[in-house]
């Protein structure tokens, strides 16, 4: 059988853990046939992805924090030396202040503000930017969003206006990179236990909401949004950009429900 992603070189970045979104959807694309790259932030985060880089057999392993200009210049310089061209870029980064996401929008900080758009939405402009020369074939790049860009989740506060800045930067970096065969694109996934998201309050009784609610009856998996996020780096999604696809059993087309 074929593979989605064969003779393709992705870069993901965003591998924090075995349970991270990113995991998946770098084991997806490994599955499918790319060579894979990936990123990591700081040294505290080295030898973690370094391991993980290694049971998914990663071509390069890379420091890039993408609040640093000089990082993500390191970064393009070394690929161009070892990967010169990019088919896929992964951005499954995101962070806001535990205090942020705890108490009330209303009482949000500004530097909490700033941060939350820098890392989450800003950030994707900036890669996209630095790599968008290495794509000379053409080709994908994904994010990850979620159902609070859109409506109010309680206690997402900070981090769903983030995303909503990050879904408007999907569809402006859509256009501009449009006639470069570029696409943009954001999954939205539903709720995933991961490391990230225990810093959201009371984040267990969403998973049980939404799993009672949701049109399948569970959770999200990450291996769920890990093929959506490799048929979209396909040449199978070759006509989709500017969107955001849903990921999360179909809870986003549920309204209120009255019990009898």
């Amino acid at each position: 059988m074929a593979q989605l992603l064969e003779g393709k070189t992705a870069l993901v970045l965003g591998v924090a853990n075995k349970w991270s979104i990113a995991y998946a959807i770098s084991a997806a694309f490994v599955r499918e046939g790319a060579s894979l790259i990936l990123t990591y932030q700081g040294e505290r985060q080295r030898e973690t992805v370094e391991e993980l880089g290694g049971e998914l057999h990663a071509s390069k392993i890379l420091p890039c924090d993408v609040t640093k200009p000089e990082e993500l210049e390191a970064l393009v310089t070394n690929l161009k030396q070892s990967a010169p061209v990019i088919d896929s870029l992964v951005h499954s980064i995101a962070f806001a202040n535990r205090e942020d996401l705890s108490r009330p929008f209303l009482e949000t900080s500004r530097d909490g503000f700033l941060l939350a758009q820098e890392v989450s939405a800003y950030s994707l402009v900036a890669v996209s930017r630095a790599i968008a020369p290495l794509m000379t074939r053409g080709g994908s790049i994904t994010t990850l969003t979620y159902l609070g860009s859109t409506r109010v989740v309680q206690n997402y506060n900070v981090m769903g206006v983030a995303k909503a800045s990050l879904e408007a930067c999907v569809r402006y970096l859509a256009a501009d990179m449009g006639p470069k065969r570029v696409r943009v694109n954001a999954i939205s996934a539903g709720p995933i236990k991961t490391t990230s998201a225990r810093g959201v309050k009371d984040f267990s009784k969403v998973l049980e909401g939404v799993a009672a609610v949701a049109p399948l009856r569970h959770n999200t998996e990450t291996a769920e949004v890990a093929d959506t996020a490799a048929f979209l780096a396909s040449d199978m999604g070759r006509g989709v950009t500017g969107n955001i696809v849903y990921v999360d059993s179909g809870f986003q087309i549920i309204g209120l429900g009255i019990s009898d």
